[in-house]
């Protein structure tokens, strides 16, 4: 019987039970907020498996009342986290300061500070979650970074790379949103347009409409674009060749090689670095990806995963780009990212490889930002 119950509805339920009873009971001399903290709670605990699992099985609705639950789903999902772990902080933080107490009588006063921290909790709490909205549902900043590629040649210097990652186009990012990123990228009048995975959240069928405004991207030399784990959700090889309809040049362990001012670049790209346990014949291989390459003044690597950057370095690649990671996307999420991956975000230097990893250009899930902005990168090649 109890095999037959989903889990995901009982563990948010406990959840949201601990931290309505750890914040309401000291909120109650203020009444309004004690009201808006449980009924957010009692919604949130309702709607947030609801919503997701609209979410998960119908990426491409956005209108009627599934589309309301994916939206306060995911929202829910984001409000909560970050309540959830700021009252977690607050119980450590009162049980360390009655463990003073006990230390040194007198000196603390207990029901004052568990009446006041449960405040602050809440305040943060829904502060955290305005902000991060509004930064995740703004189109991405213009971060402009140089990377120094030792000998490179006088006709690349300046050669540009207009980078956007993990857009997840899917239940709460439609169309209008990625139109705003692919204007923005046009602006930048770059030579190449580098799309480094998790474009997509859902399938072709889902979502094809939603991603046709990368048919507008505009770059001298075109755009290639690698898959991220999330494409081997939603279908790999059904938007792979969709993509290729688009003009986007899927590259699958693989080089194409640019003529640029009578110099050459070498453009690489392999598949997600888990996309093995997919597909076989489309396990990582960055040295297969540069195989028969000409010599080149630059030979970069797309590559979704930052964690690619060993074998990239092997192969011989003196630029990798990658995503993956979105920075964390907001607190505490930031500091597990570590666990898995070399490198966060930002440009970092291995031996002689480089590798910039996007904080990305949309978002996952909650629409929630912070700490961590989403950008488009413009990468320009200098001498070193």
């Amino acid at each position: 019987m109890f095999s037959r119950i989903p889990l995901l509805p009982w563990l948010s339920l406990l959840l949201h039970a601990y931290v309505a009873l750890r914040l309401a009971p000291e909120l109650f001399s203020w009444p309004p907020l004690a009201v808006m903290l449980l009924l957010s709670l009692a919604v949130s605990a309702w709607l947030m498996p609801l919503g997701i699992g609209f979410g998960a099985r119908l990426a491409g609705a956005s209108r009627g009342a599934s589309g309301i639950a994916i939206w306060l789903g995911w929202a829910g999902l984001g409000m909560f986290s970050t309540l959830l772990v700021l009252t977690f902080g607050r119980d450590v933080l009162l049980a360390l300061a009655y463990a003073l107490r006990l230390a040194l009588p007198g000196r603390i006063d207990m029901p004052a500070l568990a009446h006041w921290s449960a405040l602050v909790v809440f305040a943060l709490g829904y502060l955290i979650t305005l902000i991060g909205y509004g930064n995740a549902r703004r189109t991405a900043a213009i971060v402009r970074v140089d990377v120094p590629i030792a000998g490179l040649p006088p006709e690349l210097a300046g050669f540009s790379i207009a980078q956007i990652s993990d857009i997840h186009v899917g239940p709460t990012i439609r169309e209008g949103y990625l139109r705003r990123i692919v204007d923005a990228v046009n602006r930048l009048e770059a030579d190449m347009v580098a799309i480094t995975g998790d474009l997509v959240d859902g399938s072709v069928q889902e979502l094809a409409a939603h991603v046709a405004p990368l048919a507008l991207l505009q770059s001298r030399h075109g755009s290639f674009f690698v898959t991220g784990n999330h494409e081997y959700y939603s279908g790999a090889h059904a938007w792979i060749a969709e993509l290729n309809k688009l003009d986007i040049r899927v590259l699958m362990n693989e080089h194409v090689t640019l003529h640029h001012d009578n110099a050459l670049a070498v453009v690489a790209g392999v598949a997600d670095y888990s996309a093995g346990h997919f597909d076989p014949a489309h396990t990582s291989d960055p040295q297969r990806a540069i195989a028969g390459a000409p010599p080149a003044g630059v030979r970069l690597l797309l590559a979704h995963q930052p964690r690619s950057v060993f074998a990239a370095l092997d192969a011989g690649f003196d630029l990798q780009l990658s995503g993956h990671t979105h920075g964390g996307q907001f607190l505490p999420w930031t500091y597990f990212v570590r666990l898995q991956q070399p490198f966060v975000a930002g440009l970092h230097r291995l031996r002689d490889t480089w590798i910039y990893i996007s904080r990305g250009t949309g978002y996952w899930g909650p629409p929630k930002r912070f700490g961590a902005p989403s950008e488009i990168t413009l990468i320009r090649l200098v001498a070193a």
